[in-house]
């Protein structure tokens, strides 16, 4: 059996010298991940900076991060939220109560309460389709090719080689989660929790 750093341990990177903030990426998401009206597993978010006619705008894909070290994980109480062996997280349909207490404590607001189901569903990579040797629906789908998904373990996959050549950013690094969504050229502003969507 492989040690622990030899395991496959999925991430993404989201290259924003790339995207252009075509919400495509948030579209294929709901048709593939079935996700009703009204709530999100992932969008863009987009800050408006400086004064007319100098006026530019800034995305920021944001999705859940599927941390190493997952807070959400540690307050579910009746441990519907779990990590695969591979970093991914995953809330378990059959056992979540939808009690929101890995919303209240995830420092991401990236899971939302679905109104038909009543529990608690976040992006998970699309792992079904991962599991199929597919790439998620937001990598597959940006028509730029923003999004970049593999195993940070692999130092001959292309995300390993976008981190080794790229500085990165991830969103509240002090938390202590170890994020497994890095960004490359991220507006400062864009990356601030409390900067206003357009």
């Amino acid at each position: 059996m492989k040690d622990k750093k030899n395991k496959v341990r999925y991430g993404m990177v989201i290259d924003l010298r790339k995207c252009m903030g075509c919400n495509t990426c948030s579209v294929s998401c709901k048709v593939e991940n079935d996700v009703p009206p009204g709530v999100f597993r992932s969008w863009v978010k987009v800050v408006e900076k400086g004064t007319y006619p100098n006026v530019r705008r800034s995305f920021l894909p944001i999705l859940c991060n599927n941390c190493e070290n997952p807070i959400c994980l540690q307050n579910c109480p009746v441990n519907a939220t779990w990590q695969r062996e591979d970093g991914i997280v995953i809330v378990d349909p059959h056992r979540c109560i939808g009690c929101k207490y890995c919303i209240a404590s995830c420092p991401y607001n990236v899971r939302h309460i679905n109104p038909i189901m009543k529990i608690v569903q976040k992006c998970t990579f699309c792992h079904h389709r991962v599991d199929a040797g597919l790439q998620p629906a937001c990598v597959e789908s940006c028509p730029p090719g923003a999004r970049i998904f593999g195993d940070l373990n692999d130092p001959d996959s292309e995300i390993s080689k976008l981190l080794a050549e790229n500085a990165t950013q991830v969103l509240k690094p002090e938390m202590g989660t170890d994020p497994r969504v890095f960004y490359i050229a991220a507006d400062k502003d864009a990356m601030d929790p409390f900067a206003v969507n357009s």
